[in-house]
């Protein structure tokens, strides 16, 4: 076959069955890496050794199979699952299908359909598992476990720090580890890149289900193969797929053995080594740990059951800082220029390309701070753009001012005690609304709301409380114990639940009391004053 071009998953087949065949290991250990039975494996083994790496390669590739599900047919499962079917489990669907719909479709294809689309089982039962002890990796380098261990490694000399350890699960031995203030993305990648550097590139990785692993929304692995899925996948687990590197994950800590036992070893040697080291920070503890290291090793360390690594050489064209970084994607602005974490990179024009406007590029985050945009396989380095107007004003708003000494010192004055209540910077007091432009920008802004929302037939502010039900008549028997003297305008109010003066704002509403003169809006005490009010137009005068 001329051109063969093989993935990485299938490289590292390759590598993994050229080991078999020199004698490294058995068909049954490398099954297990591969993921596969070992049936299986004795299938690839013999067609390798008849067809070479073309093999490995499928042969349908690139062809559409025979038995493809139509479209029209997909699409009339999906409706009906979500509208007449809505709520059957993926068995029970797949039979009544057949019943009344005539459609005959598998279990598998119907329960694949309806997980594309999003649309789960509601009931699911795990089968049960037998568990048993499982054996060594034959060969050092073949599968790594890794964890996070948060402990206080320093005690009471300086802040809690989490251990990032790295276990081969052939040797026991421990290839890197090193301190981080949290368990994050950024320690696992400078673990992974210290591991591939020292010793070389892993088959297999071992870990739970931390975040840093595996995404909460990771769906299933024909969606994780489509290109561009960052979102599916997380920048850790993108990283090992580049790499070639299988990630196995561990549904209980028990699972892991090797890596929680070599966690509560460290915890008890590793503390008393940084104490009588005297380390107290996070860079005393990382040399402390790296001294520590070969003891541990050769300590502890067992040796493989077969001769020889099985790390991966890194190859030539391979940009280690390339792959284990944080990686996303983002679409080049008019002025060429990309937004990333509120940052502005400027590109520049090339030989290649004199615009990059609206292409989609990937913007590497490399573990050394520096920022990269990468483009169709092309690395270009931007450069921070300069800012626009609008942000060198909000950067002069945002600078504190400095107080100025005055001199000569004026005297000292007695501060004279205010009833106001103190300025908040946020109300029509406040140093913000002192300028005029901003506050003829906050009275449009509120006018074209509320005009929005009276198109929509919405209530403005507060209720009044004229809309209360049984108000208008409450009103009318207040007004006239009012009149007639029985009760003060305060304890009216008060019997109204209202405050005093909305009382009074709704008694100048009505007409004009008798006695004009001593009703003076000016006037704050409780005078008695008596209103005349006609019946019919009490409730008029309430509702304007």
């Amino acid at each position: 076959m001329k051109g063969l071009t093989l993935t990485t998953k299938e490289q590292t087949r390759l590598h993994i069955l050229n080991g078999v065949l020199e004698g490294h290991w058995f068909v049954r250990e490398a099954a297990e890496v591969l993921g596969v039975s070992e049936r299986h494996t004795w299938r690839i083994l013999a067609a390798y050794r008849k067809e070479g790496a073309a093999a490995l390669a499928h042969g349908n590739r690139g062809r559409v199979p025979v038995n493809t599900t139509p479209a029209w047919v997909q699409k009339q499962v999906l409706e009906m699952a979500q509208d007449r079917y809505k709520g059957i489990n993926h068995t029970h669907l797949t039979e009544l299908l057949e019943e009344r719909e005539g459609i005959v479709l598998s279990r598998s294809t119907v329960r694949r359909l309806l997980l594309g689309a999003g649309l789960p089982s509601p009931r699911y039962r795990r089968p049960p598992r037998h568990r048993y002890r499982r054996q060594r990796m034959p060969q050092e380098g073949m599968m790594l476990q890794v964890d996070g261990s948060q402990h206080a490694w320093l005690e009471d000399r300086g802040p809690v720090l989490t251990l990032l350890l790295a276990v081969d699960d052939a040797t026991g031995t421990v290839p890197y580890a090193l301190f981080r203030e949290q368990e994050d993305t950024q320690g696992y990648l400078l673990l992974m890149r210290s591991i591939v550097r020292l010793e070389g590139i892993p088959l297999a990785l071992y870990s739970d289900r931390y975040s840093v692993f595996t995404h909460p929304s990771e769906k299933r692995e024909e969606d994780e193969e489509k290109p561009g899925r960052y979102k599916r996948r997380t920048q850790f687990g993108r990283a090992l797929k580049e790499l070639g590197i299988r990630a196995i994950f561990a549904r209980s800590p028990q699972a892991k053995g090797r890596v929680e036992r070599a966690n509560g070893t460290f915890q008890d040697r590793l503390v008393a080594e940084l104490r009588l080291a005297g380390a107290s920070s996070l860079e005393e503890a990382n040399r402390v740990l790296e001294a520590f290291l070969p003891r541990f090793n050769k300590r502890f360390g067992v040796p493989a059951a077969q001769p020889g690594s099985a790390y991966r050489e890194v190859p030539d064209e391979l940009d280690i800082d390339g792959v284990l970084c944080i990686k996303e994607l983002r679409r080049v602005a008019k002025d060429n220029t990309v937004q990333y974490h509120s940052k502005t990179l400027q590109l520049f024009p090339d030989m290649d390309r004199t615009s990059y406007v609206r292409v989609r590029v990937e913007v590497q985050e490399r573990l050394d701070g520096s920022l990269v945009v990468c483009c169709r396989g092309k690395l270009l380095t931007p450069v921070e753009a300069p800012p626009l107007a609008a942000e060198l004003r909000q950067r002069v708003e945002a600078a504190p001012t400095l107080p100025v000494d005055p001199w000569p010192p004026e005297p000292v004055r007695e501060r004279r005690k205010s009833s106001s209540k103190p300025k908040t910077g946020l109300g029509w007091e406040g140093e913000w609304y002192q300028d005029e432009s901003k506050r003829r920008t906050h009275r449009e802004l509120v006018k074209a709301g509320m005009e929005r929302a009276r198109q929509r037939g919405r209530h403005i502010g507060r209720p009044k409380v004229t809309d209360r039900e049984g108000f208008p008549q409450q009103f009318e028997a207040i007004l006239e114990r009012i009149r007639s003297g029985h009760i003060s305008r305060r304890k009216a109010a008060r019997e109204l639940d209202i405050g005093y003066a909305t009382l009074k704002r709704l008694l100048d509403a009505l007409p004009q009391p008798l006695h004009g003169d001593e009703a003076d809006s000016t006037n704050n005490s409780d005078k008695e004053v008596i209103y005349y009010v006609h019946p019919s137009s009490l409730t008029e005068s309430l509702n304007s």
